[in-house]
């Protein structure tokens, strides 16, 4: 299929072929009959695209202080590489759709196959979007005014917030799209309504559409003034995009005694303190659609609000303009300024960008069968393989981990990587462009069924990794799972079934510490021990934002199954014994599944550890640091930069650039691949890792130690060189 996207490090826009998406629980799959280019949102994209690095950096400042403390802790090169592989990125366009519902996920209710919708879809052929974010079409809107339906929405929910009654003024500043439907509705709500703006041209437009008054002179406030009877508008509308703060302290100067401004544009927000306090107004920001928005549990799991409670949701609200549109209560017909076709967005930005009298672009889509090709083909595979003992690679997930650390790492390997998927297709279209492979899919199974590909790399959300490590298995393929290996009892275990059932499978879990230079250096350095160890794991986690989906417990498994796994590991691969108990402690106060633990392990050999996994301190402070006291001796890892010893004989120095051990960890699974033998981690051990990983949590909340069995084979002193991990050539 088709999409429109654009490449934020130049800007420009491509209509690319696209996997097809595969329709999703609580999510419908729409082929779309017509998309709405949002002049305002879309043009700041285009525009952020096309500046210069300077510019981009100007636009974003606070940006630009991560980047610098990135710099700080990480150094120069593993931050430069992290922000251009960002920006090379490719950016889906578009939130205004409309089309026809080919399929209906399991759990959604109130649509049905056939259904004229608009939802928030991108610029594409098929779109998957969120039930919670769509509604039904009635049939006297046609599909170029539905297109309207989300940026209406965007203007009802201001409204809603501004709180108007019958016959109070209201200002509205900015008159396009926005302003323009933000009039209308203000009309059906029964105010009397000022149009503000700097654009002539758009005056006697206003007028037709609902703006008794429009103002386009350099005195707004006295326009304002002279429309309220000299009294102050009751409520001001701010619609505009523009960076001065004038616009605000103009709002407030036109506005009432207690009266109120809400801001759905994008305006300078450098706020006058005496504006506000002496005529004790209000201002509030709105949010986009309405309430739901950006919430993970309405958008992507499909639990609405219930109505009593919230009566305007982002999807009761796209049903509210779709009947306003469809009483004629809001006319969209002289708000489109021109007409493309998809193939043809390109010249549609272009006009948007250049000329300040485009308002509403439509585009338009081919009629007939939706297109259903979930592959892409991006170049051919090779006929005849040079090297047959080449791993032939699949990659089931195209994240940011994906594209910038495990895709570089198996290039680096020497693999051939043949397909990536990804349940959106954009992400899986870059990769694979970007590495080299042959094809791009939205369906994992695709990957599966390939006789070619013998090795699967699976970088997923963590609650499918059992099963598709099962199923990967099952296909006869060798795996690669990003840590974790699962996040609850009942995916270890069908891990492990599948495990026993196919031995001569290599797995692998993405404990990539381990393999480090350093931590290769200190295991071999502890190699010749007689005493026990001690050891400090220090993690400056930091902290994720709210609702994301690594925090919710049935998608994510939480931040110590998902994450603080690595260093149980890596404590585990560096005392070389099995952990036999857990201990650990949440912050004060803190939920019983907190993602702030201090962890104590206790190894077979007496050793002892604590990991100091915290996510309250400042991204100034380096991330990792691990200490390791052992016979009067100390051996510190700073950040996986430096290796510094202590009163310890024969011990290198090193300091190089970050090296987390990514690449050294493919290098070696891959050969083992080719070679055959066991293992390089021992299934044993990734097992007891992710039981420790559980029983942190217990003896977090119930307050108790966790005693641990292992596995017979798992690590055990002495020290097995055999499983030692391989210094890096």
């Amino acid at each position: 299929m088709k999409q429109t996207l654009q490449h934020l490090r130049t800007g420009r826009i491509e209509v690319a072929e696209v996997p097809c998406p595969l329709v999703r629980p609580g999510h419908l799959l729409v082929q779309t009959r017509a998309s709405l280019i949002s002049p305002g949102t879309e043009r700041m994209l285009v525009e952020f695209g096309q500046a210069g690095l300077i510019g981009k950096a100007r636009s974003q400042p606070e940006r630009v202080r991560q980047v610098l403390a990135k710099i700080r802790t990480d150094g120069v090169m593993p931050t430069l590489e992290a922000v251009f592989s960002r920006l090379d990125e490719p950016l889906p366009l578009g939130y205004c759709n409309v089309g026809r519902v080919l399929e209906v996920g399991s759990g959604v209710e109130g649509f049905a196959v056939g259904d004229r919708v608009a939802s928030n879809g991108p610029h594409a052929e098929v779109v998957c979007v969120p039930a919670t974010l769509a509604a039904r079409i009635p049939d006297q809107v046609d599909d170029e005014t539905a297109t309207f339906t989300v940026l209406g929405a965007v203007a009802l929910n201001g409204i809603r917030l501004l709180e108007p009654t019958f016959g109070e003024s209201v200002a509205v500043i900015g008159l396009g799209l926005l302003g323009m439907l933000a009039a209308q509705l203000l009309r059906a709500h029964g105010c009397r309504v000022i149009g503000i703006d700097v654009n002539p041209g758009r005056g006697e437009l206003a007028r037709r559409l609902g703006c008794e008054v429009v103002s386009t002179n350099a005195d707004p406030v006295r326009a304002a003034l002279e429309f309220s009877r000299g009294r102050g508008v009751d409520a001001v509308l701010l619609t505009a995009s523009a960076k001065t703060d004038e616009i605000v302290h103009q709002a407030a100067q036109m506005s009432r005694k207690r009266g109120r401004i809400v801001l759905v544009g994008v305006v300078g927000l450098d706020l006058l303190r005496s504006d506000f306090y002496e005529k004790e107004l209000s201002f509030q920001v709105a949010c986009s659609y309405g309430p739901g928005r950006y919430d993970p549990q309405y958008e992507a799991r499909g639990q609405d609000y219930p109505l009593p409670y919230v009566r305007w949701t982002v999807g009761r609200n796209f049903e509210a303009v779709l009947d306003a549109l469809a009483r004629g209560a809001v006319d969209v017909q002289p708000l489109i300024s021109q007409r493309h076709a998809q193939r043809e967005a390109a010249g549609a930005y272009e006009a948007i960008l250049h000329d300040p009298g485009v308002l509403g672009v439509v585009l338009s889509y081919p009629p007939g069968p939706a297109p259903s090709a979930a592959v892409v083909r991006l170049q051919a595979a090779p006929a005849a393989r040079s090297q047959p003992d080449r791993p032939v690679v699949g990659v089931i997930g195209a994240g940011s981990f994906a594209r910038q650390v495990l895709l570089p790492a198996l290039a680096a390997a020497g693999a051939e990587v043949r397909s990536v998927a990804s349940a959106g297709g954009v992400t899986s279209l870059h990769a694979g462009r970007t590495h080299g492979a042959s094809e791009a899919t939205t369906d994992y199974r695709q990957i599966l069924a390939d006789p070619a590909i013998n090795t699967v790399c699976i970088t997923t959300r963590h609650d499918a990794h059992p099963r598709m490590v099962g199923e990967a298995l099952a296909a006869g393929k060798h795996v690669f799972v990003e840590k974790p290996l699962a996040i609850d009892a009942a995916g270890l275990d069908l891990v492990t079934r599948a495990q026993a059932e196919h031995p001569d499978r290599q797995l692998m879990v993405g404990f990539n510490r381990r393999f480090a230079p350093h931590a290769v250096t200190a295991h071999q350095l502890l190699a010749g021990r007689t005493e026990p160890i001690a050891m400090r794991i220090m993690v400056n986690a930091g902290t994720v934002a709210p609702g994301h989906w690594v925090d919710d417990p049935a998608v994510g498994g939480g931040r110590i199954i998902g994450e603080a796994c690595h260093f149980i590991d890596l404590a585990l691969f560096l005392a070389g014994s099995p952990i036999t108990a857990v201990q650990a402690i949440a912050m004060e106060g803190a939920a019983a599944r907190s993602d702030s633990l201090s962890i104590g392990l206790t190894f077979a050999d007496g050793s002892i550890a604590t990991i100091l996994y915290w996510t309250n301190g400042p991204r100034s402070y380096p991330k990792e640091r691990v200490e390791i006291f052992s016979a009067g001796r100390a051996l510190a890892i700073e950040n996986w930069r430096a290796l510094r010893a202590h009163d310890w004989r024969g011990a290198p120095r090193m300091r190089m650039r970050q090296d987390k051990g990514h690449r050294a960890q493919m290098v070696q699974f891959l050969a083992r691949i080719g070679s055959g033998g066991p293992p390089l981690i021992p299934f044993a051990e990734l097992q007891l890792v992710t039981a420790a990983s559980f029983a942190a949590l217990r003896s977090a909340r119930e307050q108790v130690t966790v005693h641990l069995e292992p596995a017979a084979d798992a690590a055990a002193p002495p020290l097995d060189p055999a499983r030692q991990a391989m210094p890096l050539a």
